[in-house]
């Protein structure tokens, strides 16, 4: 990709600061993508996101396939410009979408056919299709297509599921190199379920196909903490250290700091906003459930000292009063506050790993409440 660089400015043990630079824009590791599904990340404009520090969003491959459809983005210069956000976006394939719709779908060697959840029509995704969508969304990293191992998988599903996973990423780097944009990269994804060996399997044939980046894939599908930090601990020290990695679908604040830790660089999860909307906002000492009555007279503000609009103008009492009248500003306010809680948290990661102070910068977050514990 011309204008397309990785590198790693800092490092405290294994936990690494970097910049990834695109034409479009540089972004700092570690970082956090808000997901934007529908070319929207819920409720707020492009030119919040940017305003919060956003440097990179997510758009969902499956989705803006079925609606509003290749034809019609394309039109529009791709999804940049529909979108209205210059900056980088980073397309999944649609796999990890495919694989939630078990009851819907039949997977073969070619691809999956399913049954669309919008309208019910059968639709077809491969690798060819999918890589096809995203040149359609002119993303600046693209993934390949995979199958999404499940959990739990014996160690023979798991092996299955890795080998196909592995040949449809040849299928994706063949469909994206004869596309031949200069202006994109596209990332692989290490698969192999719980298993240590089949991780590493999966890891070496990716490397013999060649990628500007690694995501690890088939976590955060219901396994045990314990477990996604085990195959991390296996997995995460073979990837290239000179390339971007990318943990997909993670998650919770203290999820997030396990994977920097173990040297993990970019990270997307709809947690931030999908809480938001729900009534749970988090703050750096805890999370508020705003919709308890605790808050209905609450004349302070989320969190003292956030920059937010939500703390700078609002109390907790009005937010609770938003939320129970399920009036959107309410969805919004909540939005603004998580995402500039989540960019906040990646921005004191970095700045620990600068200072050679990351250990202690967990050990402090560790000892905060529990994340399930409501907040005072």
């Amino acid at each position: 990709m011309t204008g397309f660089d990785f590198r790693v400015t800092a490092t405290d043990g294994a936990a690494r600061r970097g910049r990834l630079a695109f034409p479009r824009g540089t972004i700092e590791t570690p970082a956090f993508m808000p997901v934007g599904t529908y070319g929207t990340v819920k409720s707020l404009t492009p030119e919040e996101l940017e305003s919060l520090g956003a440097e990179i969003i997510l758009g969902n491959t499956f989705h803006l396939m079925l609606r509003p459809g290749p034809e019609i983005i394309s039109a529009h210069g791709g999804l940049h410009e529909f979108m209205h956000w210059q900056r980088p976006i980073l397309t999944d394939s649609g796999g990890f979408q495919v694989w939630s719709l078990t009851s819907r779908n039949r997977i073969s060697e070619e691809g999956v056919e399913f049954q669309a959840p919008t309208d019910g029509r059968k639709v077809f995704l491969s690798p060819e299709v999918s890589m096809d969508m995203q040149n359609a969304l002119a993303s600046d990293i693209q993934m390949v297509f995979d199958e999404c191992t499940a959990y739990p998988a014996s160690e023979e599903q798991a092996r299955k599921s890795m080998e196909l996973s592995l040949r449809w990423a040849a299928r994706s780097r063949a469909r994206f190199d004869e596309l031949d944009n200069p202006d994109r990269v596209l990332f692989g994804i290490v698969q192999g379920g719980m298993y240590s060996a089949l991780r590493r399997d999966s890891l070496a044939g990716l490397l013999d196909i060649g990628f500007a980046g690694l995501a690890l894939g088939g976590l955060s599908v219901g396994e045990p903490h314990d477990e996604r930090d085990r195959v991390l601990d296996v997995t995460v020290p073979e990837l290239p250290a000179d390339q971007p990695r990318y943990l997909m679908g993670v998650g919770r604040p203290e999820d997030i700091i396990a994977g920097v830790l173990r040297g993990i660089d970019m990270f997307d999860c709809v947690m931030p906003t999908r809480n938001a909307r729900n009534g749970t906002l988090f703050t750096s000492w805890g999370r508020i459930n705003i919709k308890q009555n605790r808050y209905r007279d609450d004349g302070r503000p989320v969190e003292e000292g956030c920059p937010c609009p939500a703390c700078r103008h609002y109390s907790r009492a009005y937010l609770r009063h938003l939320f129970l009248s399920r009036e959107i500003l309410g969805s919004r306010l909540n939005t603004l506050h998580n995402l500039t809680y989540y960019l906040g948290l990646m921005e004191q990661m970095r700045a620990a790993i600068a200072r050679g102070s990351f250990v202690a910068f967990r050990a402090e977050f560790a000892a905060l409440p529990e994340a399930e514990m409501e907040a005072s």
